[in-house]
């Protein structure tokens, strides 16, 4: 059976923690009962891993359920709490919802063709080594790399220590192996070393023994962290299911008969803080397609430069994240000048991360307090770098952690639809995009409900703001042919 929905008694903990200031404390029911009682709070308990098969004795006892009677007066404190606080009946309700899909996601798993990903490794890599040894095609690699820095040199390219100390004996000394500082060198060993690391990744990441772990029976099945991040944002404690690279996708394929609709939100951050401003030029641009094309007419193209949308672009993501150098300042100006109340929405929540102050996204997500260290730093006249990067975060957070809102808004009501549709199912999340695997004679359908529950949670965020939200949706039977 697909439970309708719950109450998660550990993310709402874990929200009114944040709320009060007090992010990162513990939030387990036995901890939140200990607090209401003045008590000494117990650490979380450590997570338990999912694991494909039963110990061999069965349960072992360790896992010792909750007292139901703390259950219930833990969730009527949280009820209380929550009465009070604006929106977060909303919020609680959504990130809950995350964590029943989450659940979904990790028993449904995504469709993984085992047969194309082993293909596919083999193409780029050869075939498969045996012993530990490296692919046949990085050894060719590593075995040209040492030619190209010369007989009297030994080089390991899995060793950044041994690629510095070659190039500097070669005359080409580099302050790292970044991939951006290795293309500015002018040596014949730098194509080769770029490509080894891009497969030496794909190995280690994605390779074989990722395969044998996490794909069973067709499925790709990940552990996902609902709020892992302090946006909101998900994460993953196991499989990588949020970096799937995009040569992989191409073994994301749906069952005969079935088909991938994929949709992700356009431009969803620039969109959430014209909602979240209430600029009224801000938002209009906002309410039709192409966003930075709408923003571009403030912009004026330079002849073979930069065109007018990518200035607009450029300006409005470093509003969001803090750039300031070279011409996104001149940008900025422009972008201050025909949009102040979007500009200011975000200069108000940076220079609060400045003063150490709390913010929160639309539905009050809160960021965590400055750590002891920062205020130490910041006390007197030092620590700028400090107050900069602290300003950037809080700049962010508050359109990061309201799109998060969001998305998992959207979550809720794109499950409530897909059970009513009965056999498509959600399979895969990532920030903003989802994948639903539907029977093909369902996938226009699945399509309708994606384009429904988007809007419907622009309503539920924004009420009647003028900003679209809309969906970028594909319906295909490969990952790799939506984009």
């Amino acid at each position: 059976m697909r439970v309708a929905r719950c109450h998660d008694l550990e993310l709402v903990e874990s929200l009114l923690l944040g709320h009060a200031g007090r992010y990162g404390e513990p939030r387990a029911v036995a901890a939140a009962w200990a607090r209401l009682h003045g008590a000494p709070v117990p650490p979380d308990p450590a997570p338990v891993r999912e694991t494909t098969q039963a110990s061999l004795f069965g349960d072992s006892g360790d896992d010792v359920p909750d007292d139901l009677a703390q259950i219930v007066e833990v969730h009527a404190a949280q009820r209380s709490a929550m009465a009070g606080l604006d929106g977060f009946g909303l919020l609680a309700a959504a990130e809950s919802a995350g964590s029943l899909v989450a659940a979904e996601l990790g028993h449904d798993g995504l469709p993984w063709s085992a047969a194309e990903h082993d293909a596919l490794l083999t193409e780029l890599l050869g075939p498969r080594p045996s012993g530990g040894l490296r692919p046949r095609r990085l050894q060719d690699l590593a075995d040209r790399i040492g030619a190209a820095f010369g007989p009297r040199v030994h080089v390991n390219p899995d060793s950044p220590a041994q690629i510095l100390k070659a190039f500097a004996a070669a005359g080409r000394p580099v302050p790292s192996t970044r991939a951006h500082v290795l293309k500015r060198v002018d040596h014949p060993a730098v194509p080769l070393l770029l490509e080894y690391k891009e497969l030496a990744r794909l190995h280690t990441a994605h390779g074989w023994a990722w395969l044998d772990t996490w794909v069973r029976d067709g499925r790709f099945r990940a552990e996902y962290v609902v709020g892992g991040v302090v946006s909101g944002r998900w994460a993953t404690s196991g499989g990588g299911a949020l970096q799937i690279p995009r040569v992989l996708r191409r073994a994301v394929v749906a069952d005969p008969g079935w088909r991938l609709v994929v949709a992700d939100a356009a431009q969803l951050e620039p969109r959430v803080l014209a909602a979240l401003a209430g600029d009224r030029a801000f938002a209009d641009a906002a309410a039709h397609g192409d966003l930075y094309a709408a923003l571009a007419e403030a912009f004026t193209a330079d002849p073979n430069g930069l065109a007018a949308r990518d200035k607009a672009k450029i300006a409005l993501l470093s509003a969001m994240y803090g750039g300031g150098t070279g011409e996104a300042v001149q940008l900025l100006a422009v972008l201050k000048q025909r949009f102040p109340e979007a500009f200011g929405y975000v200069e108000e929540a940076a220079r609060a991360g400045e003063r150490g102050a709390l913010v929160r996204s639309l539905l009050g997500r809160t960021c965590p307090p400055p750590s002891a260290g920062w205020r130490a730093l910041t006390s007197d006249d030092g620590g700028a770098r400090e107050l900069r990067s602290r300003g950037r975060f809080t700049r962010n957070f508050v359109v990061q952690a309201t799109a998060a809102d969001w998305a998992l808004a959207l979550l809720g009501e794109l499950r409530r639809r897909l059970t009513a549709l009965g056999p498509p199912r959600l399979v895969f999340f990532q920030h903003d995009e989802v994948i639903v695997h539907a029977p093909a004679e369902l996938a226009e359908a699945v399509a309708d409900a994606v384009r429904e529950a988007a809007d419907e949670a622009r309503r539920l965020l924004f009420g009647g703001t003028p900003v679209v939200f809309p969906m970028e949706i594909a319906v295909v039977d490969r990952y790799s042919e939506a984009k």
